[in-house]
């Protein structure tokens, strides 16, 4: 009887804890639906696309402003932070507040609505944790019981799931972030079910075309296999420097005084605007970059030329991140990759999309420490599986030449039981 009592507990726990995650990922979905529009689709391409070459140059900084503006006064001094959030309050095993997650969001749509060159996924990813976070606190007597960090890490993954179309990588990246070398696996399944929900509500908005237009099948010669070994090491180290410009920047955005830290951030993204556009006559350093990703799979860029986007986009990254701005880092790496491995496949004489893709797995798998997301990611974003194994090559290789770096301080080894 008491077996049986045991297993009749067991299922009917599995059962809240499934209709609970569904419901989180749900609410993330349509939520994450709703700044990406309002992020992009309203302030961005319907208002700063259209203004004056010269305003455009200027408007993340003044993004920034407002950003820093709001969270000082009517966030109480919050800090911009999104995904580290999530992290933070993984390990304190403690909830986020909603209150505060409503301020960054509004810096959120300040700072990618104005043009700045960060992610979506930071904010969503902050936005799904909160909630699910918020609903496990209010459902306190339905899943007695239940690890505190249940919610939080389903609605973290449904935030991930939505915002790239990709519930695999959602689940993925919301159970490998958290630690370096191991996974959160007793959090897996309110992960997939989240993702899956969350993925289903945002599709429902804005359809499913696939994120990156990546065509072709991948080869699999020995040289080609070998050729992702060598760009993984070089992402490898890309990342690494890549992590610490980051981690220097997050340092300063809390030194230096808020005025001249805005104007100077400002000025800083401003001018690399005028260098971006002046070399290529469009505007890629603004926005995430999704964009950039599509402009790098043209054929017959110059090595020099995708190099030097590059670097820029990766300073006004950090530029953005110096002076304040709510943004996630997910999409910043996927680029800086794009690029990296397009610069590679050209240099090597290679002309389709291989290398581009196998870029990507390598430099977000080692700048965040997720080299299992990033491998998945590629694959659901591009619609091509093939990619699996030369871009795993890569991943493992970048990784180790990350040793321990991360674009987070937040990440940990994990302490004996507590990943599981």
């Amino acid at each position: 009887m008491s077996r049986g009592d045991d297993f009749r507990s067991l299922v009917v726990r599995s059962r809240q804890v499934v209709l609970a995650s569904a419901i989180v990922g749900a609410i993330t979905g349509v939520a994450v639906a709703g700044f990406d529009r309002l992020s992009i689709s309203v302030v961005f391409d319907h208002g700063v696309a259209h203004l004056p070459i010269w305003l455009m140059a200027f408007a993340p900084g003044a993004g920034l402003v407002v950003a820093t503006l709001w969270l000082h006064y009517a966030g109480g001094g919050a800090s911009p932070s999104t995904a580290d959030e999530y992290l933070r309050a993984f390990h304190a095993r403690e909830g986020l507040d909603v209150r505060v997650m409503l301020h960054r969001m509004v810096a959120g749509v300040a700072t990618l609505g104005s043009g700045g060159a960060m992610g979506l996924e930071g904010p969503s990813i902050y936005l799904g944790a909160t909630i699910g976070s918020a609903l496990q606190r209010r459902w306190r007597g339905f899943l007695v019981g239940a690890d505190p960090n249940l919610l939080l890490v389903a609605g973290a993954a449904a935030g991930i799931a939505a915002i790239f179309k990709a519930p695999a990588t959602g689940a993925i990246f919301a159970i490998e972030v958290p630690f370096q070398e191991d996974l959160a696996r007793r959090m897996l399944l309110p992960a997939m079910v989240a993702a899956a929900s969350g993925y289903l509500a945002l599709v429902a908005i804005n359809g499913t075309s696939p994120l990156f237009p990546v065509h072709g099948a991948p080869p699999f010669s020995f040289t080609d296999l070998a050729g992702a070994a060598v760009l993984g090491l070089t992402a490898g180290f890309g990342a690494k420097v890549f992590a610490a410009m980051i981690r220097h920047a997050k340092h300063m955005s809390g030194l230096a005084h808020r005025g001249v830290r805005v104007v100077v951030c400002g000025g800083t993204i401003a001018a690399l605007f005028a260098v971006g556009r002046g070399l290529t006559g469009e505007s890629l350093v603004l926005t995430p970059g999704y964009g950039v990703v599509t402009w790098a799979l043209a054929p017959r860029r110059a090595v020099a030329l995708l190099l030097a986007v590059l670097v820029l986009r990766c300073l006004a990254t950090g530029a953005a991140v110096a002076g304040g701005g709510a943004g996630g880092l997910f999409v910043p790496l996927v680029v800086a990759g794009a690029l990296l491995g397009r610069a590679f496949g050209a240099a090597v004489g290679s002309t389709d999309s291989l290398f581009l893709v196998i870029g990507i797995a390598a430099f977000l798998g080692a700048g965040y420490r997720v080299p299992l997301a990033a491998v998945v990611f590629v694959a659901e974003t591009t619609g091509r599986p093939g990619f699996v194994v030369p871009g795993l090559i890569a991943a493992v290789v970048a990784e180790l030449v990350m040793n321990r770096t991360s674009v987070t301080a937040y990440q940990s080894r994990p302490e004996p039981g507590m990943a599981e």
